[in-house]
């Protein structure tokens, strides 16, 4: 069972407290993203979703508080909290605010979401924080370079604990959300199409240029939970046959004019020019897709098409290296 909570709140009824625009939309649209795969199958069953939009919908303290309390109380295999809305940090430790929240330390505490998802009995538990100053989730408020994560827990915030959550120019969605978005929709997806909180991470924080916020990623995990399962880039079958073409990871595939079916006309008419054969240019076809995700590259020719016509030979990357021994081993 995967159990999510999905919180944006815009509107806040203290007069000190100015509403937002955007947080909304993005719980929305983290849910919509997370609550099923690429292929249509359900990823997070019946996702729970909380907004605040305006003085009908307020979401008190309390009611925010049971329902993270409702996230965390099982043993669940994987809980989730994103929240967008307003955050405070002061010498105490950081806070969400709920609606019913005056600026202060009068928010849900940091320390408590923590508390809630160290003690979880859920496999692995993931925080997604787009609010000011949520960097500070999970430090210890007395020693502050410090971070308390037990075991099965992530949190990957906006910003630094220092530092505001910018909104995208014009208004009306975050940055860092939108960046979330675009990972879970396969920007951050790796060959098999596996969406990590790890790969999204890198793919939010590559994204940023070094005087915008900076995104904070805090973890204590074995191993990596998919978040989701996005379109892969090359096909299970093809990225299997690479062991096939290559029979160790040093391997050089020696080609010749039969792997090409494209020629000019000249070629065509040249009898030293070998014909396609069409076992090879299947075989071309797969090596062709490879180059594409970078495991396979030409040696000394720019492109495979000259590699094919040179009668030079390809070889496997550096990552293609990596995939053929998931491979080999029986990991893929």
């Amino acid at each position: 069972m995967r159990k999510a909570l999905f919180v944006g709140i815009d509107h806040y009824t203290d007069d000190q407290v100015p509403d937002l625009s955007g947080c909304v939309n993005d719980a929305y649209s983290v849910k919509q993203v997370l609550e099923r795969h690429a292929d249509g199958t359900l990823n997070f069953r019946l996702p729970k979703l909380l907004t605040a939009s305006g003085p009908d919908s307020a979401i008190t303290k309390k009611q925010l508080k049971d329902a993270v309390v409702d996230l965390f109380d099982d043993d669940a295999e994987i809980a989730l909290f994103y929240f967008s809305g307003h955050g405070h940090l002061e010498s105490t430790g950081g806070y969400v605010c709920a609606s019913d929240n005056s600026w202060g330390d009068d928010g849900l505490p940091l320390s408590e979401i923590m508390t809630l998802a160290n003690n979880s009995k859920a496999r692995n538990k993931v925080i997604i924080l787009d609010s000011c100053h949520s960097g500070a989730v999970g430090e210890n408020t007395v020693v502050t370079s410090v971070s308390e994560i037990r075991e099965g827990v992530t949190i990957l915030t906006a910003s630094a604990a220092s530092q505001a959550s910018m909104i995208t120019p014009g208004g009306g969605s975050s940055v860092f959300t939108d960046l979330l978005v675009d990972a879970l929709n396969g920007a951050a997806a790796n060959l098999l199409g596996s969406v990590t909180p790890g790969s999204v991470y890198a793919h939010v924080d590559q994204s940023l240029g070094p005087w915008e916020q900076r995104p904070v990623f805090k973890t204590n995990v074995k191993a990596f939970v998919s978040l989701r399962e996005a379109d892969p880039p090359i096909g299970l079958e093809y990225l299997q046959a690479i062991t096939t073409h290559f029979p160790t990871p040093d391997h050089q595939l020696i080609l010749d004019p039969s792997y090409e079916p494209e020629r000019t006309p000249e070629q065509l008419a040249d009898p030293d020019i070998l014909d396609p054969d069409p076992a090879h240019n299947a075989a071309f076809a797969v090596l062709q897709k490879l180059v594409r995700v970078n495991l396979v590259r030409p040696v000394d020719a720019p492109h495979m098409w000259h590699a094919a016509m040179e009668s030079k030979s390809c070889e496997l990357t550096v990552l293609g290296q990596h995939y053929w021994k998931l491979v080999d081993t029986g990991m893929i």
